[in-house]
């Protein structure tokens, strides 16, 4: 048993003899021979009667052997060999003729043997090659034609030659074999071995720099002989053409370099002279709605850098240009009959033009967006007068029955003024003529609608803050309560004596809320008039104790009973009229005017000729408002002269004599005197007036931002605060430095804040 157990373990033993690790000399001979011979019919095309088995035995056992160097260097001089005597000399033979051919046939045929030749000789290329770290049999294969074809003497150079001789020959429309130049390139990327070298050197950079010499000399042509339109149109051929040859039959690595030369050479170096060709450039385009050139010279400069900057610089001279002289044309003397309402609608035709061109051609550019935004804040603010004259545009668009917009309109125009409300960077003068505006509308019942109105003060919040509007807001709410105050004295006076048959309506304003109130001039009213004043000013205080009521002649209006007889006439309020009844039947008018109108005509009942000295001492109505009422009555339009001057001339001196114009007639029964047109804005006396109050309000202002500044800060020197201050109030106006300088010396005088001992640019605040 034991016994038995013991063989098996001896049995169990395997050993492994080793390989004789000796071969001779000849041995390997004759292994290599086989191999050598097997080699040259691969490169023959003969290899149908090889056994690749025992080839690929042969060839293992020699590198097992260590003859790994011997195989090598062999597989080397058979490969140089073939390649020198026979497939060199085939292709020098072709240089002339079907050479590009030729030489794919030899590299196809090449590459086919050598897939054989690796096959055979795998176990080399997995233990030899590893160890000793050489090109493995594939790329051996490659080097050798590279080095031994491909750029062989005068082979390399006519290869180069050809395919730029061909793509030249393409470029200027002829048809060539794309298929050859395909093959080539695909060559010489694969005998880069993983990198793209050979490609560049014997191609690729030679083909970059003919490209950009051909499309030097043809940008130059291009420029010569067409339009700016036209060339960018060819240009974009020219760069789709090169994009595309490279992705068909260069390498497609070649696509981006191609392309960038092209650029460079087509666009770049001529930015300037496309964008600035006379009649075809940039200008052209946006004087003549070129929307799609534009959009497509958009397209192509993108591709450059600088290019949109170079559109857009041009885009901002003739946009400067162009709003310069809509605003200038508005600041000349000679037409100090400006239309506020036709400027402001021109800048946003303006607008409106190169918002397009912003959305259709720059595709909403955030780059272009500010350069028209810019350029528009530039010339909107060259004209002192914008705010006012954007102000009244508003006006126009709410009054009462001008336009017969609908809802949607109006509120697309308000959107537009917003949009040049925060261009202007007189915020509060703006402010200034808005309130006086509004006050008009409100008090003369022209505003077309209270929502319209309401939705553009909401629009002012939102972009200024309740600060901004709150005045305005408080302006409504009296209206409201105006109303409610008309309705409580009309019921008051049903239980009172008549009024003398004035109709009397009211509205009650509170102080600050409302422009242009500060002292109103105490006129003399005439009796009737006066008393019904009285009465309400009885009724209103007795239910509210502690207000002042005072009477403002400059928003009033009045409506008055006229009689007009032929030759002889007389006017008077309701009552009736005084004076002569002579000649035909007396003709009955009712006259629209403002409170001062009314107290002047009515002097007429009970005299029939009045100068204008007389008026003053009797009315004491301040010099320029007495002109202003009198001018509509006895210079304005024919059929709205009430009264007669005399003599007749444009201007009103104290000397000079009304009376009642006795042939007055009118077409209707209701004749409203017109007064000062508004859409020409203020005239130059009141604009000093409003600029000396946004002046003074701007004080205020300022004060208080450097006090809002200092109590936070404590202390902070001059440059920091009056930069600060600057960076506060610049949405609503741009203060100078020097204005800012002195309200601080103001505050420092009333003790808000100091100077420090020992730095005199620190000041300190002081609680």
């Amino acid at each position: 048993m034991m016994k038995g157990g013991g063989m098996a373990k001896k049995e169990g033993k395997m050993r492994i003899r080793a390989f004789p690790m000796t071969m001779d000399e000849k041995y390997v001979e004759n292994i290599w021979n086989l191999l050598k011979e097997a080699i040259q019919e691969i490169q023959r095309k003969n290899n149908s009667g090889l056994s690749f088995e025992e080839l690929y035995r042969n060839a293992y056992t020699m590198v097992l052997h260590k003859h790994g160097e011997r195989l090598y260097s062999g597989l080397k001089e058979v490969v140089t060999n073939h390649l020198e005597s026979k497939v060199r000399h085939d292709v020098l033979q072709a240089l002339n003729n079907n050479f590009l051919q030729t030489l794919n046939a030899a590299w196809n045929d090449h590459q086919t043997s050598m897939v054989m030749i690796r096959d055979i000789l795998m176990y080399m290329d997995r233990v030899y090659v590893q160890q000793n770290n050489c090109e493995n049999v594939y790329n051996l294969g490659l080097v050798i034609f590279r080095d031994k074809v491909v750029r062989y003497g005068c082979i390399g150079n006519h290869l180069r030659v050809t395919l730029l001789d061909m793509i030249m020959k393409e470029r200027r429309g002829e048809v060539i074999d794309r298929l050859a130049i395909k093959n080539a390139c695909q060559m010489l990327m694969m005998l880069g071995i993983e990198t793209r070298n050979v490609y560049e050197e014997d191609f690729e950079s030679h083909f970059l720099k003919q490209s950009a010499e051909f499309y030097k000399i043809e940008s130059q042509k291009f420029l010569e002989e067409n339009s700016a339109s036209v060339y960018i149109h060819k240009v974009e051929a020219r760069i789709n053409e090169e994009a595309e040859r490279a992705t068909h039959y260069l390498d497609e690595s070649t696509e981006p370099r191609i392309v960038e030369v092209v650029e460079e050479e087509l666009i770049k170096r001529h930015m300037k002279t496309i964008v600035e060709m006379e009649g075809s450039g940039v200008v052209h385009m946006l004087k003549n709605n070129r929307m799609d050139d534009l959009a497509c010279m958009y397209k192509l400069f993108g591709r450059v850098s600088d290019g949109h900057k170079t559109i857009g610089d041009c885009v901002s001279r003739y946009l400067r240009e162009e709003g310069k002289a809509l605003v200038t044309q508005a600041t000349d003397e000679q037409s100090q009959q400006t239309n506020a309402v036709t400027y402001i609608q021109n800048l946003l035709e303006l607008k409106d033009r190169f918002d397009s061109f912003l959305l259709h051609s720059f595709s909403n550019d955030k780059f272009f967006k500010q350069v028209i935004s810019g350029d528009f804040e530039y010339f909107l603010n060259l004209n002192q007068r914008s705010p006012e004259f954007l102000s009244l545009f508003i006006d126009d668009k709410l009054k009462k029955g001008v336009k017969g917009l609908s809802d949607v309109e109006v509120e697309q125009v308000l959107d537009k003024s917003m949009i040049l409300f925060r261009f202007l960077q007189e915020k509060d003068a703006f402010e200034e003529y808005y309130k006086r505006h509004l006050a008009r509308r409100l008090l003369n019942q022209k505003s077309a609608s209270d929502d319209s109105e309401k939705m553009m003060i909401s629009k002012l919040k939102s972009e200024c803050g309740c600060q901004f509007t709150s005045k305005l807001e408080g302006m409504f709410k009296d209206m409201t309560l105006s109303n409610t105050v008309n309705e409580e004295f009309r019921s008051h006076l049903q239980n009172l004596k008549n009024l003398n048959g004035v109709d009397l309506s009211v509205r009650v304003l509170t102080t600050g809320f409302w422009p242009g109130q500060n002292a109103p001039p105490p006129i003399n009213l005439p009796r009737i008039p006066s008393q019904a004043f009285d009465v309400f000013k009885n009724f209103y205080l007795a239910k509210h104790s502690g207000r002042i009521l005072t009477l403002q002649p400059s928003a009033g209006t009045a409506d008055l009973n006229a009689l007009f007889f032929g030759k002889k006439k007389g006017e008077g309020e309701d009552e009736g009229a005084a004076g002569g009844s002579e000649g035909g039947k007396a003709k009955k008018h009712i006259l629209c005017v403002n409170t001062y109108q009314m107290v002047l005509l009515l002097m007429f009942n009970t005299r029939e000729k009045v100068t204008y000295e007389e008026m003053r001492e009797e009315t004491l109505i301040p010099d320029r408002e007495l002109t202003r009422a009198l001018q509509p009555l006895s210079v304005g339009k024919t059929s709205q002269r009430i009264l007669v001057k005399n003599p007749k001339t444009k201007e009103i001196e104290p000397s000079h004599i009304f009376s009642v114009n006795e042939a007055f007639t009118s077409a209707f029964h209701r004749v409203k005197i017109q007064q000062a047109s508004a859409r020409q804005g203020e005239a130059e006396p009141e604009r000093n007036e409003t600029r000396k109050k946004v002046d003074e309000d701007r004080k205020h202002e300022i004060e208080a931002c450097i006090v809002r500044i200092m109590k936070s800060r404590k202390q902070l020197n001059h440059n920091q605060l009056v930069t600060e201050v600057v960076e506060q109030l610049n949405k609503r106006f741009q203060p100078s430095p020097l204005i800012i300088k002195k309200r601080i010396e103001g505050l420092i005088e009333r003790e808000y804040m100091k100077r420090s001992d020992h730095d005199r640019k620190l000041y300190i605040y002081l609680a």
